[in-house]
């Protein structure tokens, strides 16, 4: 599978325990769209609401190619494909302090498909010390000292 879209903040600003595969009800046209790369993760996320998984704030840009729809609206609300078991599984550890349903990645392939990680959000020394590993892998990968 293609990935075709990242949310590299996700990673940044949440802990990430735990990864999920979702489908997506989209229409033909976002389809299509999806797969040319034309969708966003930035401020996406996840709700479970009534038994059901709800995707908020991911931007799906027109078709180009579609029939004129004045009324297509590229940031609504999508709803998830889960299994009820799985749903009531993440409702319970989203009710956990500090815990949440983060979109990481956008996969197309036969269908389209997006990684949902369950997350905690890290506090600030800990986004230090992301940065700090970060540089010394670099370092280390183009052979300085550190």
């Amino acid at each position: 599978m293609k990935i075709v879209a990242q949310n590299h903040r996700a990673r940044f600003d949440y802990e990430i325990v735990e990864t999920i595969e979702a489908g997506m009800m989209l229409t033909g046209p976002e389809v299509k769209s999806c797969r040319e790369g034309h969708i966003s993760l930035a401020g996406a996320y996840v709700l479970l609401q009534k038994g059901k998984a709800k995707l908020r704030n991911v931007t799906i840009a027109r078709y180009r190619y579609a029939a004129s729809t004045e009324t297509y609206e590229p940031a609504r609300e999508r709803e998830l494909l889960l299994k009820t078991s799985e749903i009531d599984r993440l409702a319970s550890a989203v009710d956990q302090k500090g815990m949440t349903l983060v979109p990481l990645e956008v996969r197309a392939g036969k269908f389209i498909k997006i990684l949902i990680g369950l997350g905690r959000g890290k506090k600030k020394f800990d986004k230090r010390a992301s940065i700090k590993k970060r540089e010394v892998e670099r370092k280390l990968r183009e052979g300085k000292e550190y």
